[in-house]
C-alpha cells in the first residue's frame, strides 16, 4: 500500500507521463538530427516523428533553439557517460599495479594504446560521426551550440587531464591541460579523416594516430 496521498500519486503520475513524452521529443529530434540533419530540425518534423501534436512539442520546448540545445546536451551527456568508465578503469588499473609493484623497482604500464582504440570506436558510428559534424558546423554560426560545445569538451578534456594526473602525480597541472587538450583534439578531430567524410582511413594512419594520441598519455 502507498504511504502518498492520491494527490501526490496524481502528481507523480503527471511528471512520468511529462518525462516520457519530453524523452519522446527529444528521440524523433534526435533521430532528425542523426539520419536527415540539421537542415531538416523543425518543430512540425519533430512533432510528425514523434506522432505528437505541435502544441506539445512547443510546450516542452516553446523553440527551436532550445530543442536543438536539449537534444545536443542529451547526446553529449551520452558520449561523456561512455568516456567515464575508460578513464576510471583506467585509473584503477593504475592504482592496482602501483599497490601490486609497490616494492618493485619498476612495474608494467598501463595499456595507454588500449585505451585509445576504445575511445576510436566511435568513430565506427557513420550516424555518430555525422551528428557531429553538424555539431561542429552549427557552432560556427550558432552561439549557443558552441558554447554547449565547449562545455562538453571542456569535461572531456578534464577527464584526460585526470587520468594524466593518476598516472603521473608529479606532472604539473598545466603540462596535464596542455596534453589533454591536444589529446582531445587528435581523437576527436580525426574523426572527420576516419570516418570518410574528408578521408578515408588507413591501417598505417591509424598506427600512427593511436601511437601519437598514446604518448601523450605517457
Amino acid at each position: 500500500m502507498s504511504d502518498r496521498s492520491p494527490g501526490q500519486e496524481k502528481r507523480t503520475a503527471t511528471t512520468s507521463k511529462g518525462a516520457r513524452r519530453r524523452a519522446a521529443i527529444l528521440d524523433a529530434a534526435e533521430k532528425i538530427l542523426f539520419e536527415v540533419g540539421y537542415g531538416e530540425l523543425t518543430m512540425r518534423a519533430v512533432a510528425v516523428t514523434a506522432q505528437a501534436r505541435l502544441g506539445h512539442v512547443q510546450y516542452y520546448f516553446p523553440s527551436r533553439t532550445e530543442l536543438i540545445a536539449a537534444v545536443l546536451r542529451r547526446t553529449l551527456d551520452r558520449s561523456l557517460d561512455r568516456l567515464a568508465p575508460l578513464f576510471a578503469d583506467a585509473d584503477a588499473d593504475a592504482d592496482a599495479d602501483a599497490d601490486a609493484d609497490a616494492d618493485a623497482a619498476t612495474h608494467t604500464p598501463l595499456d595507454a594504446e588500449g585505451l585509445v582504440r576504445q575511445l576510436l570506436v566511435d568513430h565506427d558510428d557513420p550516424r555518430l560521426v555525422r551528428v557531429y559534424a553538424e555539431l561542429w558546423a552549427l557552432a560556427g554560426r550558432d552561439e549557443i551550440v558552441a558554447a554547449i560545445l565547449r562545455t562538453f569538451y571542456s569535461e572531456y578534456q578534464d577527464q584526460v587531464a585526470g587520468f594524466l594526473r593518476a598516472r603521473n602525480p608529479a606532472l604539473p597541472d598545466a603540462v596535464c591541460q596542455a596534453r589533454a587538450s591536444v589529446f582531445t583534439m587528435l581523437i576527436e578531430g580525426s574523426a572527420l579523416f576516419r570516418s570518410g567524410i574528408a578521408a578515408h582511413r588507413t591501417e598505417a594512419a591509424d598506427a600512427e594516430l593511436v601511437a601519437t594520441a598514446a604518448a601523450l598519455l605517457d
